[in-house]
């Protein structure tokens, strides 16, 4: 099975080639850009499938050379390097064949919100936008807030971001849910541990030719902003919300001066709420029996836990338990964020079939 559909892909490799060549496509520029992107996306699993038709091509070849009694040892030695090489390059094959997340390759919209446990709830949230951003520098992207509500001690009541780096959402994507912090808060003077959450949301960043908006789906409100304890940060109504209608979804923005400022940056995140509600629905329609938190990036469900007092962290998605926690919290968060692609692929493979 795994032979013909390499063999299926060469000979659409081979056929966009002969395309790319003739005078005629060229001309079209259109065309020929679609071409080279998908002879592009096609080269990884043709050059795997060079590789794995030689390995299977040298296996047989061994096979052979056990008859041969002079040959026979150094044959079997080779034979059983050759057949441990198989199965790995099968699965790195199956992997490329995979359908790709349309989203993988785009910046993201990040969301961290406090939830239940009040003040201690907003600095875990503050804690977390520090580690995530941390984890961003780490990867070279660029991180800008869009809109952020504190407070009174400083920490995250809402905060919204930016996040700009090729294949940013691959890496983020599986971020989405409640994250749920076990510690001693600075204003407990007993000593007891409590237990408090944030959510957060990830959201792949939409281009105008992702969604389509209509004046006339928009309300926009202006008003004035406020700041802690609400006075006023500004005389004028800079303040911009967005209501789209045929959705219910809302977007206020506050932090600039600028009223216009504002509703680019909501406009910003509109788009990409958009993008995701409309891209969900599909999945929805698509395969309603995919219900796991890797995903489906369901947000109501608790998918880890910090617990500061014995330095771990737990993702109970997929059991992984990290007694890492200060690394973590520095954006650290490599070994977690692999074991959750590798859990992805697994089960990705599992449904496929393959």
């Amino acid at each position: 099975m795994l032979k013909e559909k390499l063999k299926e892909i060469e000979e659409k490799y081979s056929q966009i080639e002969a395309q790319l060549s003739d005078p005629n496509i060229i001309n079209d520029m259109e065309k020929y850009k679609n071409l080279s992107g998908e002879l592009k996306k096609l080269t990884p699993i043709v050059e795997k499938a060079k590789e794995y038709n030689e390995l299977l091509k040298q296996i047989e070849e061994n096979e052979e050379l056990l008859e041969d009694e002079e040959l026979k040892e150094l044959a079997k030695e080779e034979l059983k390097t050759l057949k441990e090489r198989l199965p790995e390059l099968e699965k790195e094959i199956k992997l490329l064949l995979l359908p790709k997340d349309e989203a993988d390759e785009k910046d993201v919209i990040l969301e961290i919100r406090a939830g239940t446990g009040g003040e201690e709830a907003a600095l875990f949230a503050a804690d977390l936008f520090r580690m995530y951003s941390r984890f961003a520098e780490k990867k070279g992207f660029k991180v800008e807030v869009l809109s952020k509500s504190l407070s009174d001690t400083g920490g995250i009541k809402e905060i919204v971001a930016e996040i700009k780096g090729k294949g940013a959402y691959s890496l983020f994507k599986h971020e989405s849910g409640t994250h749920r912090v076990q510690r001693i808060p600075i204003t407990e003077s007993q000593g007891r541990i409590h237990t408090s959450a944030a959510t957060v949301a990830v959201l792949p960043e939409a281009e105008d030719i992702d969604v389509e908006i209509k004046p006339e789906d928009l309300r926009i409100d202006v008003f004035r902003a406020s700041g802690h304890g609400g006075q006023h940060v500004n005389t004028t109504d800079s303040a911009v919300r967005i209501t789209h209608l045929p959705t219910g979804i809302v977007v206020s923005c506050q932090d600039e001066k600028s009223q216009l400022k504002n509703k680019e940056k909501a406009m910003k995140i509109l788009k990409s709420r958009l993008y995701d509600f409309y891209r969900r629905q599909k999945e929805e329609e698509i395969a309603q029996q995919r219900r796991s938190q890797i995903g489906s990036g369901d947000r109501s469900e608790r998918i880890r836990t910090y617990n500061f007092p014995q330095g771990r962290v737990t993702d109970h998605r997929i059991n992984l338990t990290l007694y890492k926690l200060d690394s973590i919290m520095e954006g650290e968060l490599d070994e977690l964020i692999e074991a959750l692609i590798v859990d992805e692929q697994a089960r990705k493979l599992k449904e496929s079939g393959m």
